[in-house]
């Protein structure tokens, strides 16, 4: 099983911004981001317009692990 967490927090403060400068960079509510940052949610759009912003591809925005976990049947 893989375990997806976001990691914008991380690239967001490497990139020097806040989440509203980001926000006002990717063209989007700074409450999408926030949103994202906690849990990891958001629109298609919204994910690719973040990764867009920050000049990092898309699946740079999670950090996925496999577990030991098997998955659900």
């Amino acid at each position: 099983m893989l375990k997806v967490t976001p990691r914008l927090d991380e690239l967001r403060k490497a990139a020097g911004m806040t989440q509203v400068e980001l926000a006002e960079k990717a063209g989007i509510p700074q409450a999408a981001i926030s949103r994202f940052d906690r849990a990891s949610q958001g629109s298609y759009a919204n994910i690719i317009a973040i990764a867009r912003a920050l000049n990092v591809p898309v699946e740079a925005l999670f950090h996925i692990e496999e577990t030991d976990e098997s998955a659900p049947e």
